[in-house]
C-alpha cells in the first residue's frame, strides 16, 4: 500500500506554527477564514490579504471550506434561496482570489431524509430540485474559474445518495468530499457503513477527504488514533482511489496536527 501524503485545514493565522511541515513538502492546505457572514462582507479585502501572505512560499494544493452556518443548499425559501447562491458565489471568488481550487460545501442529507424518502411522492425528486435552484450558478461559476465544488457528508446515511447527488449536475466542477469522523458517527448513530465503504463508494469522484477522529459520540474532530476509526481500512481504500483527492487533517486542536500526523506515519500510511 503507497503511503500518502496530507496536509491540514487552517486559518491564515494558524499556518505559521505549521509552515516548515506543510511548505517543506508542499502539502495540501484548506483554509477556513471565508466561512462567516463578516468574512464574506466587511471583512472580505483584510482576509483575503491575510490569507496570500500566510501562503506566500506554499506551492502545493490550496482549498477553502465554504460557508454553511444557516446557509442550507436544500433551502425550501424561495426569498433566501439567491441569497445562499449569492454567497457561495463570493466564497468562490475568495477561493479564487487566494490561488484555490477547491471549495468544501456541506451535504443537505440526513437520517431523516433516508427514512422517509418513500413517505411522500416526488419527496426526492423535489428536494433535488431545490438543491439545483441554489446550487447550478454556483456549479456554473465553479466551471469558468476552474474550480471544483466538493459535498462533504455531514449526516449522511448512504453514501450513494450523495453520490447521486453529485452526479445530477453531470459536471466536473462538482465532487465529493468525506469526512472520517462524520462517516464513523453516521456508522455508530444511524447504521451507515464503515467509513472505508464511503471511500469506496465514492471512488475517482472523491477529491476531498478531512481526516479527524471521533469516540462514536460526538464531532469531536480529535487527531486520528484517539479514537475509534479503523485508520489502516480507510489508507488502503484511498490507495485504490485514482482522483488524487486533498487529504487534510481537520484537528479541533491545530496543536495536534503533530501528533495526528505522526500516529498516521507510524502506521506506514502518510508521508
Amino acid at each position: 500500500m503507497t503511503a500518502l501524503k496530507i496536509g491540514a485545514c487552517l486559518k491564515a493565522s494558524e499556518i505559521a506554527d505549521h509552515r516548515d511541515w506543510l511548505f517543506y513538502s508542499d502539502r495540501d492546505i484548506e483554509i477556513q477564514d471565508f466561512m462567516s457572514h463578516a468574512a464574506l462582507t466587511t471583512e472580505f479585502e483584510d482576509r483575503i490579504a491575510a490569507v496570500k501572505s500566510a501562503l506566500d512560499g506554499h506551492s502545493g494544493r490550496i482549498g477553502i471550506h465554504g460557508p454553511f452556518e444557516g446557509l442550507d443548499i436544500d433551502n425550501k425559501d424561495p426569498e433566501l434561496q439567491p441569497l445562499i447562491t449569492a454567497r457561495l458565489i463570493r466564497a468562490l471568488e475568495a477561493a479564487d482570489r487566494i490561488g484555490a481550487r477547491q471549495m468544501v460545501l456541506h451535504s443537505p442529507y440526513t437520517l431523516w431524509y433516508q427514512n422517509n424518502v418513500f413517505s411522500w411522492t416526488g419527496y426526492a425528486e423535489t428536494k433535488l430540485a431545490r438543491i439545483h435552484d441554489i446550487l447550478d450558478p454556483v456549479v456554473k461559476a465553479a466551471e469558468e474559474a476552474g474550480q471544483t465544488l466538493v459535498i462533504e457528508n455531514i449526516q449522511d446515511v448512504r453514501p450513494e445518495t450523495r453520490r447521486a447527488m453529485v452526479d445530477s449536475f453531470a459536471s466536473d466542477a462538482i465532487a465529493l468530499s468525506i469526512d472520517t469522523g462524520h462517516a464513523q458517527l453516521a456508522r455508530r448513530m444511524s447504521g451507515a457503513p464503515p467509513v472505508e465503504d464511503f471511500v469506496r463508494d465514492a471512488g475517482d469522484q472523491l477529491a476531498h477527504v478531512h481526516l479527524q477522529d471521533v469516540d462514536g459520540h460526538a464531532d469531536r474532530h480529535w487527531a486520528p488514533g484517539e479514537g475509534e476509526i479503523e485508520w489502516t481500512a480507510v489508507f488502503r481504500a484511498l490507495a485504490d482511489c485514482h482522483s488524487t483527492p486533498h487529504l487534510v487533517l481537520e484537528l479541533r486542536n491545530k496543536a495536534d496536527i503533530p501528533k495526528g500526523y505522526h500516529a498516521l506515519r507510524d502506521l506506514g500510511l502518510v508521508v
